[in-house]
């Protein structure tokens, strides 16, 4: 190799490495992340029937809020756990799964699809504000909110139903 390719290569390395350094120091711990007394936020969105369900209509309460989408690859079992862990415990946590910016028709088909439909609380979010709202920048995003209001943990990237059902339980504790 030459003096110019070795200079570029190290050029890159010390370039690559440094973006590892600065990214790792920003990034949450494990992709996810305690949050402290951040307020869950309002919204009000569609479920399949055209209802207007609100977050005041689940008023103490301990909710898990989902956002998921169907071509998000991680999200497919993800749905399904989640309704694993909403039998599991009942009305004691509710879960709430907010489709992220596709209609009515590819939400509902993809959730018939998986056969969860109708076994717990399915909105849709077009503008995608949901997700927004809560600084969602991978998919699926998870928010778990204290009966308080308050999101004591959010989680980014995939989860399985262990840690659902870890996570819910830290909610009822």
């Amino acid at each position: 190799m030459n003096k110019v390719t070795v200079v570029i290569i190290g050029i890159l390395i010390i370039g690559g490495l440094s973006w590892l350094v600065i990214s790792n120091q920003n990034a949450p711990e494990e992709s996810n992340q305690k949050v402290e007394s951040e307020k869950a936020p309002d919204f009000a969105l569609q479920n399949y029937d055209g209802e207007t369900v609100q977050l005041a209509d689940f008023a103490g309460k301990p909710l898990v809020i989902n956002s998921w989408a169907a071509w998000c690859p991680f999200c497919r079992k993800e749905l399904v756990d989640f309704v694993t862990a909403q039998k599991e415990s009942g009305d004691k946590v509710i879960i709430v799964a907010v489709d992220r910016a596709e209609t009515r028709d590819i939400a509902k088909t993809y959730t018939d699809e998986l056969g969860v439909t109708g076994e717990m609380v399915f909105l849709l979010d077009q503008s995608d504000s949901f997700y927004q709202s809560i600084g969602g920048f991978s998919m699926p995003e998870t928010v778990f909110v204290s009966s308080d209001g308050d999101i004591v943990f959010h989680k980014r990237g995939p989860m399985n139903v262990e840690e659902m059902r870890e996570r819910m339980q830290q909610l009822l504790n």
